[in-house]
């Protein structure tokens, strides 16, 4: 039933989950939609950039798109052009999993996918963590932006043990100075390799004599097949930058 659909992602985990559960229905996504490898499908721009016109003329039943991750005036354009728009909207975990499976329906996924059974199931088999820790957590530099109250990937690493500081700040994604950010001394620093791509060379060496831990982005910030593996692959770096 789903190969009859024509589906545009314009959310990088969305199209790898509508790409592994409903083969054949993406026609589109964008240039960051990088898994599952090998995707054969138009591309239409960036998620902050779609080319509206490339997109309508793919003719799509259906364009999934987030509000956090897309920009307000893009999908109004995409409606203007007569194009169905569904928005997900993700802050923690129970809710990635209730908007996946509201895209999967509106995808005609009938069957529930097996990878979304095996992501709930890891993360209720998730031990609690025997020592909570303190963290901030960049995630653009040039200027020094970390993650604040209210996001996904903040929920998730509560889940394992690690409550950042500035979870209470009334921006989602404030700009902090590098000297205030290490002056907060937290227990460890995360380092997502998105959307800024920290590496073992860019990111540490802002903050000397702080244990590091360098993660998957896919792993700390989408909400698809990734989830499955997410416990264990942040569980692994994040203990790797315990101190010693």
């Amino acid at each position: 039933m789903s190969r009859h659909l024509r589906v545009v992602s314009l959310v990088p985990s969305l199209t790898e989950a509508v790409a592994l559960s409903a083969p054949g229905a993406l026609v589109g996504a964008t240039d960051w939609c990088t898994h599952p490898a090998g995707l054969d499908v138009v591309r239409v721009g960036g998620t902050k950039n779609p080319t509206v016109d490339r997109i309508a003329a793919l003719a799509p039943d259906l364009v999934i798109a987030n509000e956090e991750e897309n920009r307000a005036p893009d999908l109004a354009a995409l409606r203007a052009a007569g194009l169905d728009v569904l928005v997900t909207e993700v802050r923690t975990l129970p809710q990635a999993f209730g908007e996946l499976a509201r895209v999967l329906a509106a995808c005609a996924v009938v069957a529930r996918p097996r990878w979304l059974d095996e992501a709930e199931a890891a993360w209720e088999a998730l031990s609690p963590a025997p020592h909570r820790r303190t963290a901030v957590v960049p995630v653009w530099r040039r200027p020094w932006m970390v993650l604040g109250r209210d996001t996904f990937a903040g929920d998730l690493l509560s889940r394992l043990g690690v409550d950042q500081v500035y979870a209470a700040h009334p921006e989602r994604y404030p700009r902090i100075p590098l000297g205030e950010l290490r002056g907060r001394e937290p227990d460890v620093v995360v380092l997502p390799d998105e959307p800024y791509r920290f590496t073992a060379d860019d990111g540490p060496e802002a903050f000397p004599g702080l244990p590091c831990a360098l993660v998957s982005g896919r792993h700390l910030t989408w909400y698809g097949p990734s989830l499955a593996e997410a416990p264990t692959v942040l569980g692994r770096a994040l203990r790797a930058a315990s101190p010693t």
